[in-house]
Protein backbone atom coordinates (compact mmCIF):
# COMPACT_ATOMS: atom_id res chain seq x y z
CA UNK A 1 0.00 0.00 0.00
CA UNK A 2 1.31 3.43 -0.96
CA UNK A 3 0.88 6.01 1.80
CA UNK A 4 0.76 9.78 1.34
CA UNK A 5 2.47 12.46 3.37
CA UNK A 6 0.19 13.26 6.38
CA UNK A 7 -0.49 16.85 5.32
CA UNK A 8 -1.70 15.70 1.89
CA UNK A 9 -3.63 12.81 3.43
CA UNK A 10 -5.52 15.15 5.76
CA UNK A 11 -6.33 17.48 2.89
CA UNK A 12 -7.65 14.54 0.86
CA UNK A 13 -9.83 13.42 3.78
CA UNK A 14 -11.26 16.92 4.12
CA UNK A 15 -12.00 17.17 0.41
CA UNK A 16 -13.74 13.77 0.41
CA UNK A 17 -15.98 14.78 3.33
CA UNK A 18 -16.50 18.49 2.75
CA UNK A 19 -16.31 19.12 -1.00
CA UNK A 20 -16.93 16.03 -3.13
CA UNK A 21 -20.35 15.03 -1.66
CA UNK A 22 -21.63 18.50 -2.59
CA UNK A 23 -20.18 18.68 -6.09
CA UNK A 24 -17.48 21.17 -5.08
CA UNK A 25 -13.79 21.33 -5.86
CA UNK A 26 -10.99 23.86 -5.48
CA UNK A 27 -12.25 25.82 -8.50
CA UNK A 28 -15.46 26.63 -6.65
CA UNK A 29 -13.49 27.80 -3.61
CA UNK A 30 -11.37 30.09 -5.78
CA UNK A 31 -14.53 31.50 -7.37
CA UNK A 32 -16.05 32.31 -3.97
CA UNK A 33 -12.85 33.97 -2.77
CA UNK A 34 -12.65 35.95 -6.00
CA UNK A 35 -16.18 37.23 -5.36
CA UNK A 36 -15.03 38.58 -2.01
CA UNK A 37 -11.88 40.11 -3.48
CA UNK A 38 -13.89 41.96 -6.10
CA UNK A 39 -14.13 44.51 -3.27
CA UNK A 40 -11.13 45.88 -1.42
CA UNK A 41 -10.49 43.62 1.57
CA UNK A 42 -7.32 42.83 3.51
CA UNK A 43 -8.04 39.15 4.03
CA UNK A 44 -10.66 36.49 3.37
CA UNK A 45 -11.12 32.81 4.09
CA UNK A 46 -13.51 29.88 3.85
CA UNK A 47 -13.71 27.47 6.79
CA UNK A 48 -15.35 24.08 6.22
CA UNK A 49 -16.04 21.71 9.10
CA UNK A 50 -17.47 18.23 9.67
CA UNK A 51 -17.90 17.08 13.27
CA UNK A 52 -19.10 13.71 14.51
CA UNK A 53 -19.53 13.43 18.27
CA UNK A 54 -20.80 10.91 20.79
CA UNK A 55 -21.39 10.96 24.53
CA UNK A 56 -22.38 8.48 27.26
CA UNK A 57 -23.14 9.05 30.93
CA UNK A 58 -23.63 6.67 33.85
CA UNK A 59 -25.38 7.38 37.13
CA UNK A 60 -26.81 5.12 39.85
CA UNK A 61 -25.25 2.10 38.18
CA UNK A 62 -26.94 2.50 34.82
CA UNK A 63 -26.18 4.35 31.60
CA UNK A 64 -28.80 7.10 31.68
CA UNK A 65 -27.97 9.05 28.54
CA UNK A 66 -26.36 8.45 25.18
CA UNK A 67 -26.02 10.95 22.38
CA UNK A 68 -24.71 11.04 18.82
CA UNK A 69 -24.60 13.98 16.44
CA UNK A 70 -23.18 15.09 13.11
CA UNK A 71 -22.72 18.77 12.29
CA UNK A 72 -21.27 20.29 9.15
CA UNK A 73 -21.12 23.67 7.48
CA UNK A 74 -19.00 26.50 6.15
CA UNK A 75 -18.05 29.92 7.49
CA UNK A 76 -17.09 32.75 5.11
CA UNK A 77 -15.10 35.72 6.38
CA UNK A 78 -13.83 39.00 4.95
CA UNK A 79 -11.55 41.38 6.83
CA UNK A 80 -10.96 45.06 6.11
CA UNK A 81 -8.79 46.95 8.55
CA UNK A 82 -10.14 46.15 12.01
CA UNK A 83 -13.59 45.20 10.69
CA UNK A 84 -14.73 41.64 10.06
CA UNK A 85 -17.75 40.53 8.05
CA UNK A 86 -18.85 36.95 8.57
CA UNK A 87 -21.54 34.61 7.28
CA UNK A 88 -22.07 30.89 7.76
CA UNK A 89 -24.34 28.12 6.55
CA UNK A 90 -24.97 24.47 7.31
CA UNK A 91 -25.77 24.09 3.60
CA UNK A 92 -22.51 23.34 1.82
CA UNK A 93 -23.20 24.21 -1.82
CA UNK A 94 -21.89 26.50 -4.53
CA UNK A 95 -24.97 28.73 -4.22
CA UNK A 96 -24.52 29.12 -0.45
CA UNK A 97 -20.82 29.84 -0.85
CA UNK A 98 -21.40 32.55 -3.44
CA UNK A 99 -24.28 34.11 -1.49
CA UNK A 100 -22.11 34.28 1.64
CA UNK A 101 -19.17 35.66 -0.37
CA UNK A 102 -21.31 38.46 -1.83
CA UNK A 103 -22.67 39.25 1.63
CA UNK A 104 -19.34 39.58 3.42
CA UNK A 105 -17.58 41.46 0.61
CA UNK A 106 -19.81 44.45 1.40
CA UNK A 107 -17.29 45.27 4.12
CA UNK A 108 -14.91 46.37 1.36
CA UNK A 109 -14.90 50.07 0.56
CA UNK A 110 -15.25 49.94 -3.24
CA UNK A 111 -15.00 47.68 -6.26
CA UNK A 112 -11.54 47.28 -7.67
CA UNK A 113 -12.85 46.78 -11.17
CA UNK A 114 -11.18 44.53 -13.66
CA UNK A 115 -10.52 40.87 -13.26
CA UNK A 116 -9.36 39.42 -9.95
CA UNK A 117 -6.17 37.39 -10.28
CA UNK A 118 -6.54 33.91 -8.80
CA UNK A 119 -3.46 33.14 -6.67
CA UNK A 120 -1.57 29.90 -7.13
CA UNK A 121 -2.48 26.92 -4.97
CA UNK A 122 -0.37 26.56 -1.83
CA UNK A 123 -0.87 23.64 0.57
CA UNK A 124 0.07 24.98 4.01
CA UNK A 125 2.71 23.14 5.97
CA UNK A 126 1.40 21.47 9.11
CA UNK A 127 2.48 19.23 11.93
CA UNK A 128 1.62 15.59 12.69
CA UNK A 129 0.88 15.61 16.40
CA UNK A 130 -1.90 13.02 16.67
CA UNK A 131 -3.46 10.19 14.66
CA UNK A 132 -6.22 10.97 12.17
CA UNK A 133 -8.38 8.14 13.51
CA UNK A 134 -12.07 8.43 14.35
CA UNK A 135 -12.08 7.78 18.14
CA UNK A 136 -15.80 6.94 18.15
CA UNK A 137 -15.01 3.82 16.13
CA UNK A 138 -12.18 2.65 18.41
CA UNK A 139 -14.63 0.91 20.80
CA UNK A 140 -18.09 -0.49 20.13
CA UNK A 141 -21.11 0.60 22.17
CA UNK A 142 -21.03 -2.45 24.44
CA UNK A 143 -17.39 -1.83 25.33
CA UNK A 144 -18.10 1.85 26.08
CA UNK A 145 -20.88 0.93 28.50
CA UNK A 146 -18.68 -1.68 30.18
CA UNK A 147 -15.91 0.91 30.54
CA UNK A 148 -18.22 3.23 32.48
CA UNK A 149 -19.48 0.33 34.59
CA UNK A 150 -15.88 -0.54 35.49
CA UNK A 151 -15.35 3.02 36.68
CA UNK A 152 -18.34 2.73 39.02
CA UNK A 153 -17.24 -0.66 40.35
CA UNK A 154 -13.73 0.63 41.03
CA UNK A 155 -15.04 3.67 42.89
CA UNK A 156 -17.46 1.76 45.11
CA UNK A 157 -14.81 -0.84 45.87
CA UNK A 158 -12.33 1.87 46.82
CA UNK A 159 -14.16 3.01 49.98
CA UNK A 160 -17.42 2.16 51.74
CA UNK A 161 -18.16 5.88 52.19
CA UNK A 162 -18.82 6.30 48.47
CA UNK A 163 -22.57 6.76 48.04
CA UNK A 164 -22.87 7.80 44.42
CA UNK A 165 -20.76 7.56 41.25
CA UNK A 166 -21.24 9.52 38.04
CA UNK A 167 -19.10 8.85 34.98
CA UNK A 168 -19.08 10.29 31.49
CA UNK A 169 -17.38 9.38 28.23
CA UNK A 170 -17.14 11.68 25.20
CA UNK A 171 -15.52 11.24 21.78
CA UNK A 172 -15.33 13.58 18.80
CA UNK A 173 -13.96 13.42 15.26
CA UNK A 174 -13.45 16.87 13.75
CA UNK A 175 -12.38 17.46 10.14
CA UNK A 176 -11.66 21.04 9.06
CA UNK A 177 -10.48 22.68 5.85
CA UNK A 178 -9.38 26.29 5.32
CA UNK A 179 -9.09 28.09 1.98
CA UNK A 180 -7.53 31.56 2.16
CA UNK A 181 -7.50 34.47 -0.25
CA UNK A 182 -3.76 34.09 -0.84
CA UNK A 183 -4.26 30.59 -2.27
CA UNK A 184 -3.41 28.73 0.93
CA UNK A 185 -5.18 25.43 1.55
CA UNK A 186 -4.95 23.71 4.92
CA UNK A 187 -6.75 20.83 6.61
CA UNK A 188 -6.75 18.97 9.90
CA UNK A 189 -8.32 15.78 11.19
CA UNK A 190 -8.72 16.05 14.97
CA UNK A 191 -9.67 13.22 17.32
CA UNK A 192 -10.65 14.14 20.87
CA UNK A 193 -11.74 11.98 23.83
CA UNK A 194 -12.48 12.65 27.47
CA UNK A 195 -13.52 10.57 30.47
CA UNK A 196 -14.80 12.08 33.71
CA UNK A 197 -15.66 10.59 37.08
CA UNK A 198 -17.41 12.27 40.02
CA UNK A 199 -18.07 10.61 43.36
CA UNK A 200 -20.08 11.61 46.41
CA UNK A 201 -18.83 10.39 49.77
CA UNK A 202 -20.87 10.46 52.98
CA UNK A 203 -19.86 10.10 56.62
CA UNK A 204 -21.87 10.95 59.73
CA UNK A 205 -24.43 12.87 57.69
CA UNK A 206 -21.86 14.98 55.84
CA UNK A 207 -21.54 14.69 52.06
CA UNK A 208 -18.66 15.84 49.87
CA UNK A 209 -17.79 15.60 46.17
CA UNK A 210 -14.60 14.62 44.37
CA UNK A 211 -13.90 14.67 40.63
CA UNK A 212 -11.20 13.56 38.23
CA UNK A 213 -10.70 12.52 34.62
CA UNK A 214 -8.60 13.03 31.54
CA UNK A 215 -8.28 12.69 27.81
CA UNK A 216 -6.58 13.96 24.70
CA UNK A 217 -6.26 13.48 20.95
CA UNK A 218 -6.23 9.69 20.59
CA UNK A 219 -8.55 6.70 20.66
CA UNK A 220 -10.60 5.29 23.52
CA UNK A 221 -8.10 2.48 24.12
CA UNK A 222 -6.16 5.09 26.10
CA UNK A 223 -8.56 4.47 28.99
CA UNK A 224 -7.16 1.16 30.20
CA UNK A 225 -7.78 -0.22 33.70
CA UNK A 226 -4.64 1.34 35.16
CA UNK A 227 -5.65 4.81 33.96
CA UNK A 228 -9.22 4.37 35.12
CA UNK A 229 -7.92 3.38 38.55
CA UNK A 230 -5.82 6.57 38.68
CA UNK A 231 -8.87 8.71 37.93
CA UNK A 232 -10.98 6.86 40.50
CA UNK A 233 -8.25 7.12 43.15
CA UNK A 234 -7.97 10.88 42.62
CA UNK A 235 -11.74 11.44 42.74
CA UNK A 236 -12.24 9.32 45.87
CA UNK A 237 -9.25 10.91 47.60
CA UNK A 238 -10.65 14.39 46.94
CA UNK A 239 -14.08 13.46 48.33
CA UNK A 240 -12.68 11.75 51.45
CA UNK A 241 -10.29 14.64 52.06
CA UNK A 242 -13.12 17.14 51.92
CA UNK A 243 -15.08 15.07 54.45
CA UNK A 244 -12.39 15.98 56.96
CA UNK A 245 -11.97 19.59 55.84
CA UNK A 246 -12.29 22.48 58.28
CA UNK A 247 -13.27 26.06 57.45
CA UNK A 248 -10.46 27.87 55.65
CA UNK A 249 -8.73 30.81 57.36
CA UNK A 250 -8.77 34.25 55.73
CA UNK A 251 -6.18 36.97 55.24
CA UNK A 252 -2.96 37.72 53.42
CA UNK A 253 -0.61 34.75 53.53
CA UNK A 254 1.84 32.51 51.72
CA UNK A 255 0.09 30.28 49.20
CA UNK A 256 1.68 27.24 47.56
CA UNK A 257 0.02 25.93 44.41
CA UNK A 258 0.42 22.28 43.44
CA UNK A 259 1.56 21.15 39.98
CA UNK A 260 -0.61 20.40 36.95
CA UNK A 261 -4.25 21.51 36.98
CA UNK A 262 -3.65 24.50 39.33
CA UNK A 263 -2.12 26.00 36.18
CA UNK A 264 -5.71 26.97 35.41
CA UNK A 265 -5.02 30.04 37.55
CA UNK A 266 -2.06 30.87 35.28
CA UNK A 267 -4.27 30.32 32.22
CA UNK A 268 -7.03 32.61 33.44
CA UNK A 269 -5.15 35.30 35.34
CA UNK A 270 -2.18 35.59 32.96
CA UNK A 271 -2.88 33.78 29.69
CA UNK A 272 -5.99 35.70 28.65
CA UNK A 273 -4.18 38.96 29.35
CA UNK A 274 -1.49 37.93 26.82
CA UNK A 275 -3.92 37.38 23.92
CA UNK A 276 -3.28 39.73 21.01
CA UNK A 277 -6.73 41.28 20.66
CA UNK A 278 -6.77 42.61 24.23
CA UNK A 279 -3.27 44.02 23.86
CA UNK A 280 -3.86 45.62 20.45
CA UNK A 281 -6.85 47.43 21.92
CA UNK A 282 -4.88 48.41 25.04
CA UNK A 283 -7.37 46.73 27.34
CA UNK A 284 -4.97 44.25 28.97
CA UNK A 285 -2.85 44.83 32.05
CA UNK A 286 0.08 43.66 29.87
CA UNK A 287 -0.51 46.10 26.99
CA UNK A 288 2.64 47.86 25.74
CA UNK A 289 4.92 46.01 28.13
CA UNK A 290 6.92 43.77 25.76
CA UNK A 291 10.55 43.78 26.90
CA UNK A 292 9.62 44.79 30.44
CA UNK A 293 9.78 42.74 33.62
CA UNK A 294 6.31 41.47 34.45
CA UNK A 295 7.19 38.51 36.70
CA UNK A 296 9.76 37.35 39.20
CA UNK A 297 13.10 36.00 37.90
CA UNK A 298 12.78 32.34 36.95
CA UNK A 299 9.19 32.64 35.72
CA UNK A 300 8.95 31.43 32.11
CA UNK A 301 5.50 30.98 30.55
CA UNK A 302 4.82 29.34 27.19
CA UNK A 303 1.87 28.62 24.97
CA UNK A 304 2.63 25.45 23.03
CA UNK A 305 0.25 23.93 20.51
CA UNK A 306 2.84 21.41 19.31
CA UNK A 307 2.80 18.84 22.14
CA UNK A 308 1.85 15.41 20.78
CA UNK A 309 -1.63 14.07 21.64
CA UNK A 310 -2.50 16.94 23.98
CA UNK A 311 -6.04 18.23 24.27
CA UNK A 312 -5.02 21.78 23.36
CA UNK A 313 -2.69 20.88 20.49
CA UNK A 314 -3.35 21.53 16.78
CA UNK A 315 -1.61 20.49 13.57
CA UNK A 316 -2.81 23.79 12.10
CA UNK A 317 -4.93 26.47 13.69
CA UNK A 318 -8.36 27.47 12.37
CA UNK A 319 -6.82 29.95 9.94
CA UNK A 320 -4.48 27.41 8.35
CA UNK A 321 -1.33 28.48 10.22
CA UNK A 322 0.83 25.73 11.76
CA UNK A 323 0.76 25.64 15.55
CA UNK A 324 3.81 26.94 17.40
CA UNK A 325 5.69 26.92 20.68
CA UNK A 326 5.55 30.56 21.75
CA UNK A 327 7.55 31.98 24.65
CA UNK A 328 5.35 34.60 26.29
CA UNK A 329 7.36 35.40 29.42
CA UNK A 330 11.05 34.49 29.68
CA UNK A 331 12.78 34.65 33.06
CA UNK A 332 10.25 37.27 34.11
CA UNK A 333 10.49 39.42 30.93
CA UNK A 334 7.47 39.77 28.63
CA UNK A 335 8.49 38.58 25.14
CA UNK A 336 5.26 38.67 23.15
CA UNK A 337 1.60 37.87 22.79
CA UNK A 338 -0.63 35.12 21.44
CA UNK A 339 -1.69 36.09 17.91
CA UNK A 340 -4.19 35.25 15.21
CA UNK A 341 -3.82 36.64 11.66
CA UNK A 342 -5.95 39.77 12.05
CA UNK A 343 -4.36 41.07 15.24
CA UNK A 344 -0.86 40.08 14.10
CA UNK A 345 -1.29 42.09 10.89
CA UNK A 346 -2.56 45.15 12.75
CA UNK A 347 0.27 44.93 15.32
CA UNK A 348 2.96 44.37 12.70
CA UNK A 349 4.03 40.92 13.93
CA UNK A 350 3.67 37.35 12.70
CA UNK A 351 0.78 35.04 13.64
CA UNK A 352 1.67 32.47 16.31
CA UNK A 353 -0.75 29.75 15.18
CA UNK A 354 -3.37 30.69 17.79
CA UNK A 355 -6.30 31.63 15.56
CA UNK A 356 -9.08 29.43 16.93
CA UNK A 357 -12.86 29.18 16.65
CA UNK A 358 -15.46 26.97 18.27
CA UNK A 359 -16.98 25.95 14.93
CA UNK A 360 -17.71 27.03 11.37
CA UNK A 361 -20.42 29.29 12.84
CA UNK A 362 -17.87 31.44 14.71
CA UNK A 363 -15.12 33.87 13.77
CA UNK A 364 -11.51 33.08 14.77
CA UNK A 365 -9.76 35.00 17.53
CA UNK A 366 -6.46 34.62 19.42
CA UNK A 367 -6.86 31.75 21.88
CA UNK A 368 -4.53 29.67 24.03
CA UNK A 369 -3.60 26.05 23.24
CA UNK A 370 -1.48 24.45 26.01
CA UNK A 371 -0.31 27.19 28.38
CA UNK A 372 2.17 26.39 31.14
CA UNK A 373 5.06 27.59 33.27
CA UNK A 374 8.44 25.87 33.09
CA UNK A 375 9.85 24.18 36.18
CA UNK A 376 12.53 25.54 38.48
CA UNK A 377 15.11 23.98 40.81
CA UNK A 378 13.24 23.43 44.09
CA UNK A 379 11.88 20.10 45.34
CA UNK A 380 8.14 20.39 46.04
CA UNK A 381 8.69 19.05 49.56
CA UNK A 382 11.13 21.89 50.20
CA UNK A 383 8.57 24.45 49.05
CA UNK A 384 5.84 23.12 51.35
CA UNK A 385 8.35 22.88 54.20
CA UNK A 386 9.17 26.59 53.75
CA UNK A 387 5.66 27.67 54.83
CA UNK A 388 5.49 28.99 58.38
CA UNK A 389 1.74 29.60 58.17
CA UNK A 390 -0.14 29.38 54.91
CA UNK A 391 -2.24 27.52 52.38
CA UNK A 392 -1.29 24.62 50.10
CA UNK A 393 -3.81 24.41 47.24
CA UNK A 394 -3.67 21.30 45.06
CA UNK A 395 -6.87 21.58 43.03
CA UNK A 396 -9.17 24.31 41.79
CA UNK A 397 -12.78 24.74 40.77
CA UNK A 398 -14.15 27.84 39.06
CA UNK A 399 -12.85 31.38 38.91
CA UNK A 400 -13.31 34.84 37.41
CA UNK A 401 -10.83 37.28 35.90
CA UNK A 402 -11.01 40.91 34.78
CA UNK A 403 -8.65 41.20 31.79
CA UNK A 404 -8.22 44.98 32.05
CA UNK A 405 -7.26 45.13 35.72
CA UNK A 406 -5.85 41.60 35.99
CA UNK A 407 -7.88 40.95 39.15
CA UNK A 408 -8.93 37.34 39.76
CA UNK A 409 -10.98 35.26 42.19
CA UNK A 410 -10.49 31.47 42.30
CA UNK A 411 -11.98 28.82 44.55
CA UNK A 412 -9.78 25.94 45.74
CA UNK A 413 -11.57 22.58 45.63
CA UNK A 414 -8.77 20.81 47.54
CA UNK A 415 -6.46 22.67 49.91
CA UNK A 416 -4.56 22.22 53.17
CA UNK A 417 -3.54 24.42 56.08
CA UNK A 418 0.22 24.33 56.75
CA UNK A 419 2.11 25.42 59.87
CA UNK A 420 5.85 25.24 60.45
CA UNK A 421 6.34 23.32 57.21
CA UNK A 422 3.85 20.56 58.13
CA UNK A 423 0.44 19.90 56.61
CA UNK A 424 -2.04 20.20 59.48
CA UNK A 425 -5.48 19.47 58.01
CA UNK A 426 -7.56 19.95 54.86
CA UNK A 427 -9.61 23.14 54.54
CA UNK A 428 -12.76 24.00 52.64
CA UNK A 429 -14.05 27.28 51.21
CA UNK A 430 -10.65 28.83 50.42
CA UNK A 431 -10.80 31.54 47.74
CA UNK A 432 -7.70 33.10 46.21
CA UNK A 433 -8.03 36.80 45.46
CA UNK A 434 -5.38 38.79 43.66
CA UNK A 435 -4.05 40.49 40.56
CA UNK A 436 -2.44 38.35 37.85
CA UNK A 437 0.52 40.57 36.92
CA UNK A 438 1.14 41.36 40.60
CA UNK A 439 0.93 37.69 41.61
CA UNK A 440 3.65 36.81 39.08
CA UNK A 441 6.05 39.21 40.82
CA UNK A 442 5.34 37.48 44.16
CA UNK A 443 6.57 34.03 43.04
CA UNK A 444 9.48 33.19 45.34
CA UNK A 445 10.02 29.44 44.78
CA UNK A 446 9.49 27.32 41.66
CA UNK A 447 9.38 23.53 41.84
CA UNK A 448 11.19 21.05 39.62
CA UNK A 449 7.98 19.04 39.11
CA UNK A 450 6.26 20.75 36.16
CA UNK A 451 3.19 18.77 35.10
CA UNK A 452 0.53 19.24 32.47
CA UNK A 453 -3.07 18.62 33.42
CA UNK A 454 -4.67 15.25 32.62
CA UNK A 455 -6.59 16.60 29.62
CA UNK A 456 -9.86 18.09 30.85
CA UNK A 457 -9.65 21.82 30.13
CA UNK A 458 -12.17 23.85 28.14
CA UNK A 459 -11.69 27.60 27.72
CA UNK A 460 -14.48 30.10 27.18
CA UNK A 461 -14.07 33.51 25.53
CA UNK A 462 -16.76 35.75 24.07
CA UNK A 463 -19.21 32.86 23.99
CA UNK A 464 -16.86 30.42 22.25
CA UNK A 465 -15.48 27.26 23.89
CA UNK A 466 -12.35 25.41 22.75
CA UNK A 467 -10.29 22.56 24.28
CA UNK A 468 -7.09 23.66 26.02
CA UNK A 469 -4.32 22.39 28.25
CA UNK A 470 -2.67 23.95 31.31
CA UNK A 471 0.31 23.14 33.48
CA UNK A 472 2.83 24.37 36.02
CA UNK A 473 5.23 23.18 38.71
CA UNK A 474 4.67 23.62 42.44
CA UNK A 475 4.81 27.38 43.12
CA UNK A 476 5.19 29.48 46.24
CA UNK A 477 3.49 32.90 46.04
CA UNK A 478 3.99 35.33 48.93
CA UNK A 479 1.38 37.75 50.18
CA UNK A 480 -1.66 36.42 48.35
CA UNK A 481 -5.10 37.21 49.77
CA UNK A 482 -7.18 34.23 50.84
CA UNK A 483 -10.89 34.61 51.44
CA UNK A 484 -11.99 31.91 53.87
CA UNK A 485 -14.94 30.73 55.90
CA UNK A 486 -13.31 30.56 59.33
Amino acid sequence: MISREPTIERLATAQQLLLEPFGLDETHLSRALAEIQAHQVDDADLYFQYTRSEGWSLEEGIVKTGSFSIDQGVGVRAVSGEKTAFAYSDDISEASLLDAARTVRAIGAASRGGRVKVPSRNVASSRSLYPALDPIATLDSTAKVKLLERVEQMARKKDSKIRQVMAGLAAEWDVVMVARADGTLAADVRPLVRLSVTVIAEHKGRREVGSSGGGGRFGLAYFDDARLQDYVDDAVKAALTNLEARPAPAGEMVVVLGPGWPGILLHEAIGHGLEGDFNRKGSSAFSGRVGQRVAAPGVTVLDDGTIADRRGSLNVDDEGNPSQRTVLIEDGILRGYIQDSLNARLMGVKPTGNGRRESYAHIPMPRMTNTYMLGGDKAPEEIVASIRKGLYATNFGGGQVDITSGKFVFSASEAYWVENGKIQYPVKGATLVGNGPDALTRVTMIGDDMQLDTGVGTCGKEGQSVPVGVGQPTLRIDGLTVGGTA
